[in-house]
């Protein structure tokens, strides 16, 4: 269940970010389902034995939506040797809540889409923490890109960062983003970025604002997307693409996000760590795009590149 630890105060960041990832949850819902127009969000509470739980909320089979998922969790109690070991912290008292998705439309036109917002509290008392930050960011992942598209979700994110210029800055989150969401073994990206920060301790109170503003910019920056592309017909082929893709993202997921370790390491809830995975995907050995195809167009936005500064990608 989402519950602060006891005598929580509710001017502490830990009780504004809960209530902040609780009022997303419902509005982001809302807004998906009248994306989709058949489908709906069911609701499955669930509680950590160490403390705290959460609640997921999962559409399935839809109209527009083949997979998704909007979960927000609260956790606290001692911080595992392990993850205290990652974070270079000795192993005391931890509280942690954020909101995290990710949407798998149906039609390869639509992008899948996810995002992240999270807080981080180390000590005994969450009025005066010993320690805490934010963290989160957001990332478009389309199987075959549009650059209309691209440009729009990075303009979102750009106008977000520049009304909190102090805290944020789009071309460092930006790049963070890029070398976050590549994958090592295939020497590409996972999608087209986005932006994303982790560790921010200074000035919580304007970073608060910050996240607050970019959770609520989560749907103007992907709803216009599928608007425009939902509609689009599509070829077994194009959906043959857009699950070899699919596995690409299984495997930055299960090899390298740090939010999957984090909740496997605290005895989180494995139902809700692993929604992220899709619902179908394919793997096929050595494969490579037919050259001049349309596959092998998409796959060359799949590195970095200055999406507002014109860098159109190009097939090689």
């Amino acid at each position: 269940m989402l519950t602060l630890p006891p005598a929580t105060p509710t001017s502490s960041f830990a009780a504004r970010m809960l209530d902040l990832c609780v009022r997303l949850q419902g509005t982001i819902c809302d807004g998906l389902e009248a994306l989709d127009g058949t489908a709906a969000f069911g609701r499955d509470a669930w509680e950590r034995p160490g403390g705290g739980g959460g609640e997921a909320r999962v559409i399935e089979n839809g109209l527009v939506f083949e997979k998704g998922g909007v979960n927000v969790s609260a956790v606290h109690g001692m911080l595992p040797e392990r993850m205290a070991g990652a974070f270079g912290v000795d192993a005391k008292p931890f509280f942690a809540t954020g909101i995290s998705s990710v949407i798998h439309p149906r039609n390869p036109h639509v992008p899948t889409v996810h995002f992240n917002f999270r807080y981080f509290a180390l000590g005994d008392d969450l009025a005066a923490p010993e320690d805490q930050w934010f963290g989160g960011g957001a990332d478009l992942t389309p199987y075959f890109p549009d650059l209309r598209d691209v440009v729009h979700f990075h303009q979102v994110w750009k106008t977000v960062c520049d009304r909190h210029r102090t805290v944020a800055d789009y071309a460092d989150y930006k790049a963070k983003c890029d070398r976050y969401f590549h994958l090592p073994h295939r020497n590409e990206a996972r999608g087209v970025g986005g932006i994303f920060f982790d560790y921010l301790r200074d000035d919580p109170a304007a970073v608060f604002a910050f996240v607050e503003d970019a959770g609520h910019a989560v749907l103007d920056a992907y709803a216009p997307i599928v608007e425009r592309t939902k509609s689009e017909p599509f070829s077994e082929r194009e959906q043959a693409f857009q699950e070899i893709r699919r596995g690409r993202y299984a495997e930055f997921n299960l090899a390298y996000d740090r939010g999957t370790r984090f909740g496997l390491e605290t005895n989180g809830r494995t139902e809700s760590i692993l929604m992220s995975l899709p619902p179908r995907a394919q793997w096929h050995y050595a494969w490579v795009p037919e050259a001049g195809s349309r596959e092998a167009q998409a796959t060359a936005f799949f590195q970095p590149h200055d999406w507002l500064g014109g860098d159109v990608p190009s097939a090689s």
